[in-house]
């Protein structure tokens, strides 16, 4: 059986009020450009992943990075529930554009 593309979202709000904060920000902010997720807005990454297995195996290690303050979740997509996603102001980012997964029929 052939296992579906999900995406990986995750959105996060940290505190940023003292140098510690806005530091351990950048740290979690670079840390997940790492780990291979890809701002889809400010505060709002996400990855492309096969499989909930993959997903899951990429948010453990999320759990690995994770700051001692802010408010941080996840959220699991298909492919079809990412692409029913309406953009209600603005216009798609190239990083949007360029990251649109392709299907590649062989015959």
């Amino acid at each position: 059986m052939e296992e579906k593309f999900m995406r990986v979202l995750v959105m996060f709000d940290m505190p940023t009020n003292t140098k510690e904060d806005r530091k351990n920000c950048m740290k979690f902010r670079q840390s997940l450009i790492k780990e291979g997720f890809m701002m889809l807005q400010y505060s709002v990454y996400m990855r492309i992943c096969k499989g909930v297995a993959n997903a899951n195996s990429h948010l453990d290690r999320l759990d690995l990075i994770l700051p001692p303050k802010g408010h941080i979740r996840a959220l699991l997509l298909t492919e079809r529930q990412f692409d029913n996603m309406r953009l209600l102001l603005g216009k798609r980012s190239e990083c949007e554009k360029s990251n649109k997964p392709r299907q590649l029929t062989l015959f």
